[in-house]
């Protein structure tokens, strides 16, 4: 059966750096969200209508494309989806796809302390990849909304806050549940 990984947590808390890692590790495709919103942030601005559009449009072009990856093919997903109703619908997404790859959906959830949250949102480099940089817009997300935990899936929980991304890693290879036989 195959897999699908979908790494969720907050901005900064080092998402695509372990799923770098688990993609090299299970030879798998990773799409990073920010593959998926970087054309529309190159070209609009968040207030823009089209930002939203071709964000949209981006995003449903290539869950439909992932959908016809060859059998076997492992995926690795990250996002900042927290637990309101239009976050949940977009992981809904995911469990399509699943669906028509006939593949088990594993979330992993991480967790950081805010302030190495901030201490990593401020980080060199970020803002070169159109990545959250503001530790005012973190503070409020977070006390806001909380991370979205789906249910009806396996999901690991990690607390990022010390471990390295290597370690965090391990971990989530350690935790995946076992393949169910074809």
């Amino acid at each position: 059966m195959d897999l699908i990984v979908h790494i969720n947590g907050w901005p900064g808390c080092g998402k695509l750096t372990i799923a770098r890692i688990l993609s090299r590790r299970l030879n798998a495709k990773l799409m990073d969200n920010h593959t998926l919103l970087n054309p529309a942030e190159v070209l609009f601005e968040r207030v823009d209508a089209l930002h939203g559009s071709l964000r949209m449009e981006v995003r449903t072009s290539v869950l439909e494309h992932a959908a016809r990856l060859r059998a076997g093919t492992p995926l690795v997903f990250t996002d900042a989806l927290s637990d309101d109703a239009t976050d949940r619908s977009l992981f809904d997404d995911y469990r399509t796809l699943a669906s028509k790859r006939g593949a088990r959906l594993v979330s992993v959830v991480l967790a950081c302390d805010l302030d190495e949250n901030i201490r990593r949102l401020t980080s060199a480099g970020r803002s070169d990849l159109y990545k959250l940089t503001k530790p005012e817009v973190l503070t409020r997300m977070r006390a806001d909304y909380r991370l979205l935990r789906p249910e009806g899936i396996d999901c690991i929980e990690i607390d990022v806050t010390d471990l390295s991304a290597e370690a965090a890693t391990m971990t989530i290879e350690t935790a995946l549940p076992p393949p169910i036989p074809e």
